[in-house]
């Protein structure tokens, strides 16, 4: 075997570790004493924790003051988070799967870089629908001749997108609704631009996401997504 996916297994594999990348997928960087309340261990058991994941490359520690917060080390990172998710047997109290946005974090959240749940899952149906994306093998989307134009006048410039990185569009499977939703560059610029123009917008410091009156009315308009009331 020439990579050696133990290593990295193991440190994904402890329970306290996994907690902490967990809390991590939102995207937001975050102290190690929130972390150490997310994972329930008290902070020198964190502080060594969090030294194997950076150790280990999966998350990256930035100094502030007299504080240090981390994130995920790279989208891979919570790719490889989000897969595993998908995999993972239910818990006593999952997240209920309905779609409805009486469950935030069901419905809408962020998945690292880019959105997840049921509002990114019909997003990324209406962006097929419409002919925009096109599923092809690898789990990637083909942007299509019509799509490059829609990407470019909600601003986003698909050519200097594909000028500066790999993993254009890609299909990740998400943990809640089973199917796919965009993920890739382009995935991580849709989802921050919908944040620019506030058409979604944090709920406090949870990785769950609302909809905003004004991106209700865009995503009804643009892709015909309907929200209840």
């Amino acid at each position: 075997m020439d990579a050696d996916i133990s290593a990295i297994a193991a440190l994904i594999g402890d329970s306290t570790r996994a907690r902490m990348l967990w809390a991590l997928m939102g995207g937001l960087a975050r102290p190690a004493g929130e972390l150490a309340i997310s994972a329930n261990v008290a902070p020198q058991t964190a502080s060594a924790h969090l030294s194997k994941l950076v150790n280990g490359k999966l998350i990256e520690a930035e100094v502030q003051g007299r504080h240090r917060y981390y994130r995920l080390a790279s989208p891979e990172v919570g790719a490889v988070i989000e897969a595993l998710a998908t995999l993972a047997p239910r818990t006593k109290q999952p997240v209920p799967q309905k779609k409805s946005d009486s469950h935030p974090l069901a419905f809408a959240r962020t998945c690292y870089s880019h959105l997840a749940g049921t509002l990114a899952v019909q997003i990324n149906d209406a962006l097929q629908q419409r002919g925009i994306l096109i599923p092809t093998r690898d789990k990637l989307y083909r942007v299509t001749k019509e799509g490059r134009l829609w990407f470019s006048a909600l601003g986003i410039p698909i050519a200097e997108i594909e000028s500066n990185r790999s993993n254009l569009a890609r299909q990740c499977l998400d943990w809640t609704e089973r199917r796919h939703h965009l993920a890739g560059a382009l995935g991580t610029e849709l989802s921050q631009r919908f944040f620019e123009m506030k058409w979604v917008a944090r709920l406090d410091r949870t990785r769950a996401v609302r909809v905003t009156t004004k991106g209700q009315e865009q995503l009804r308009k643009l892709l015909g997504i309907e929200f209840r009331h």
